[in-house]
């Protein structure tokens, strides 16, 4: 019983650790990172799809996103799609594929980038501290219904706040890492 819910404990918490790193990776830095632009949705024949699903995107160099659809009659909804989203991109035409110049920001954009980065790692931190609060209180509630002694309790609150505090060191690295990619640019 008390091994279920900490495998359900880890799950949750992988998740919403995978979930920042996801969130973190679409933060333009100034260096071309493919996750910019493929989530962004495009008309195709009618029908919103993101954009990783009509066409290839690559990052040939440091600072350029080149797109290039397997049809090429939807290269314009692509572009309008990204213009649209209002990330700060300006992708150039040239009638096959799109290449998308990622400008490096100002150190005011730094500043509210790792600003951005910090608040959403903090969130994290707060659905993770969430995360063992219910775990906790299930394992509390196993005990309350003798399903669990009091030491199995305490042995298992122990090893709850172990892997909490795992996960929570693994956000704080993830957020530090892009925190430290915002300030090299």
């Amino acid at each position: 019983m008390i091994n279920e819910v900490l495998i359900e404990l880890n799950a949750k918490m992988q998740k919403a650790v995978d979930g920042l790193a996801r969130e973190l990776a679409t933060i333009r830095t100034g260096r071309a990172n493919p996750a910019l632009v493929e989530n962004i949705t495009a008309d195709y024949h009618g029908a919103p799809v993101p954009i990783h699903q009509i066409a290839s995107v690559s990052t040939p160099e440091a600072n350029l996103i080149v797109i290039q659809p397997w049809d090429r009659t939807s290269l314009r909804n692509i572009e309008k799609a990204i213009l649209k989203a209002d990330i700060g991109l300006n992708p150039l035409n040239d009638g096959n594929v799109l290449r998308v110049v990622i400008p490096p920001p100002n150190e005011e954009r730094r500043i509210k980038l790792a600003k951005s980065v910090s608040k959403k790692v903090e969130e994290r931190r707060v659905v993770l501290r969430n995360i063992r609060r219910d775990g906790i209180a299930k394992l509390k509630e196993m005990e309350k219904s003798k399903e669990v002694s009091q030491d199995e309790l305490k042995n298992a609150i122990k090893q709850v706040d172990d892997i909490s505090n795992v996960f929570v060191d693994k956000a704080n690295d993830i957020g530090q890492n892009k925190e430290k990619e915002i300030r090299e640019i």
